[in-house]
């Protein structure tokens, strides 16, 4: 019987698969493959927890690149203005508002209120809370790839305001969904 054992251990073993390595190889695929799906995703949206009362809602998805339309969310950079740099840094994180209105729309200002084509919008104020002066936003005929943008809240930091403006398209973000 030793021959028949020193045979059969002498004799070439059969290939088994390695159950192991081929699970870790298939993992790893997957994992590639779910991490570049999700980098594909996070470069055209993102997610934004709103820390302000200024809109009713607190949370956003955004849709990166997207220009706006009456009455949806729109996030931008603000404008570089003191009062911003002042309350917000040197760096401020996106500013997020209603859009009012459109490009070719006209903003006109009848004492403290704010019309676009024709439709009050918002009431302007001297001050801020902190007691800093505040300038009357633009009016006229809204720019091309601009958006006359703003909140219901009364004391919304917006177009209605010279300090921001409009939101044009070069500092635009995206638009956003509600969520909560």
């Amino acid at each position: 019987m030793p021959a028949a054992t020193e045979a059969a251990a002498a004799a070439p073993q059969r290939w088994r698969p390695r159950k192991h390595l081929w699970a870790a190889v298939a993992l790893m695929i997957g994992g590639t493959a779910c991490y570049q799906g999700i980098s594909a995703w996070r470069e055209e949206h993102a997610f934004l927890i709103n820390r302000t009362d200024s809109l009713p809602v607190w949370a956003f998805w955004i849709h990166k690149n997207h220009m706006p339309q009456r009455g949806q969310y729109v996030f931008f950079k603000p404008p570089a203005t003191a009062l911003v740099i002042r309350h917000f840094g040197n760096k401020p994180e996106m500013f997020g508002k209603i859009v009012y209105g459109m490009p070719g729309d006209t903003v006109t200002h009848q004492a403290a209120d704010v019309f676009v084509n024709g439709k009050l919008v918002a009431h302007m104020k001297a001050l801020t809370k902190a007691g800093e002066p505040l300038t009357a936003g633009p009016t006229g005929k809204i720019p091309a790839g601009c958006y006359y943008v703003g909140t219901p809240h009364k004391d919304g930091f917006d177009s209605r305001y010279a300090e921001i403006g409009y939101a044009c398209a070069g500092k635009i973000i995206g638009t956003g969904v509600p969520i909560l």
